[in-house]
This record gives structure tokens, C-alpha cells and sequence, in this order.
């Protein structure tokens, strides 16, 4: 299932606003589809309180049911809804301006994280100690106009979601890899 491209609804930055449904959804992500109580053990969680969870994430449109991975008829199993949102713009404004502050401020927070990882293991890259590569920090810097910005960006999610479909989910090598893309021009 995909979401088009559109700008998140309240329900959907609610539910983005708490860490744990932050948590499920990178979960399903990482395994591309899962049963409650897989994420439930993973996640190290009662069952009762990621029901909870993700009965609001379905809600909202961000993961739905996947009866086709189900082993019979009362086996629930649940995947991320494909599709990329904003959380606002000119044209689309954000509903709940505060909502929308509040969860771009906790995705920034999700992304440092991120590059906090990158920072704490590379140096064993850099020195030769781990020859695998696991991450990477890439600045690069071109003069486009906000028309050729976005081309870019479309390019570059099209191309995600080929690779997205041709996986080798089988592959012993395949792993979850998070990409933030962090973009700012020279009048910001």
C-alpha cells in the first residue's frame, strides 16, 4: 500500500509525535512487514500497549494490515504505509502549527541520533579497523534552482522505492539502512 505524496493530517502528526510509534514504524521498516507480537518482543513492550500503538499508527494511514503475511485468518500482521508526507508548506499549509513544530523538533531529534551513531563509529572506518562500511556523511554542494531542488529530491525517493522493490530480502547482507537527507540553501 502507498500513501501519495501529500502533507501529513493531525492525526498523523499525532501519532508521529510519540517515540514509540516512531520506534514501531522503523521496526516495520526493517522488516518490511510484522505480526504484533514480533514488534511486541522486539520492541521489548507488552502486547497490550503496542496494540495501543498501533491501532492509532493504522489509524492515521501510517502502516496498515497485510492479510497476504498472515498465517490464517486471526493472525494480524501489519506494514509501513509506502509514500512520502510533509509536514507542511506554502501550499499546503500544517493544520496545527504547533503539532507540526513539535514533530519536525522530534524527527531532528531522530536524525541526531542517527548522526551520532555515524559519528561514534567512525573513526573505526576511518583508522582501518572495520573495513565494513555502515554508514556515511557526504556534504556536497551545488547552485540549482528550487525547480531542479526538487527534481533531485523526486529522483532520488523514485529511486529509493525501485530499491525498496527489487531487495533481496533473503540476502544474509541485507540490512535496515536510514537516510536523512538534510538540505539547506545559502539564504536560510
Amino acid at each position: 500500500m502507498a500513501l501519495e505524496d501529500s502533507t501529513m493530517t493531525t492525526a498523523m502528526l499525532k501519532a508521529m509525535a510519540n517515540p514509540l510509534r516512531r520506534e514501531i514504524l522503523t521496526a516495520l521498516n526493517r522488516y518490511e512487514y510484522a505480526r504484533a507480537a514480533d514488534l511486541s518482543k522486539d520492541l521489548e513492550i507488552p502486547a497490550n500497549k503496542l496494540s495501543f500503538h498501533l491501532r492509532v499508527l493504522a489509524d492515521a494511514g501510517l502502516i496498515h494490515e497485510a492479510p497476504e503475511y498472515a498465517r490464517d485468518r486471526r493472525d494480524r500482521v501489519w506494514a509501513a504505509t509506502r509514500g512520502s508526507q510533509s509536514i507542511g508548506s506554502p501550499t499546503a499549509p500544517v493544520a496545527d502549527e504547533a503539532l507540526g513544530l513539535s514533530v519536525l523538533q522530534s524527527l531532528a531529534e531522530d536524525h541526531q541520533q542517527v548522526l551520532s551513531r555515524l559519528v561514534a563509529w567512525a573513526p573505526e572506518y576511518v583508522a582501518g579497523r572495520d573495513a565494513e562500511v555502515h554508514g556515511t556523511f557526504t556534504r556536497m554542494s551545488v547552485r540549482l534552482t528550487p525547480a531542479q531542488f526538487e527534481e533531485i529530491l523526486k529522483d532520488f525517493s523514485d529511486r529509493v522505492d525501485q530499491a525498496r522493490e527489487t531487495a533481496d530480502k533473503s540476502d544474509p547482507d541485507s540490512r535496515l539502512w536510514q537516510i536523512d537527507i538534510v538540505a539547506a540553501d545559502d539564504q536560510i
